[in-house]
């Protein structure tokens, strides 16, 4: 099984988040997901200062296999794109939890991670998904 970082909240979409000192809030996809996807080709990520809607679709991840969207789990306004994706959406595959991070969402209301799972959760979530 992949690797499951503990102090990240997790959908059942394969998405992450993590909150940072700031209060802001780092999206990604999860190991899982790139294991699925294969190696990541293009990554297409939102405007800075769009607004986001949790549930729906604000990013989209395409590798040799298959393009995938990316939805975010929490209402917010982008506050920051990983720019580096633009030219190396490898960098997904190679650390998606660290330098493969997709958008720094500022969340519409602070602490908001109802729905989410934690890791354990998310483990099962992936074993019981076969």
């Amino acid at each position: 099984m992949s690797d499951i970082p503990t102090d990240l909240h997790y959908t059942e979409t394969h998405e992450w988040l993590r909150e940072e000192d700031d209060g802001s809030l780092l999206l990604g996809v999860t190991a899982h997901a790139v294991e699925l996807l294969g190696d990541l080709v293009y990554v297409e990520l939102p405007e800075p200062e769009s607004e986001l809607s949790g549930g729906e679709a604000c990013a989209v991840v395409e590798s040799t296999k298959a393009a995938s969207d990316v939805y975010s789990p929490v209402n917010g306004v982008v506050e920051a794109v990983n720019e580096a994706l633009n030219d190396s959406p490898e960098l997904v595959n190679q650390d998606p939890y660290g330098a493969g991070w997709l958008v720094r969402i500022r969340p519409a209301t602070t602490g908001s991670f109802d729905g989410l799972l934690d890791a354990g959760q998310y483990a099962n979530h992936i074993e019981s998904a076969g």
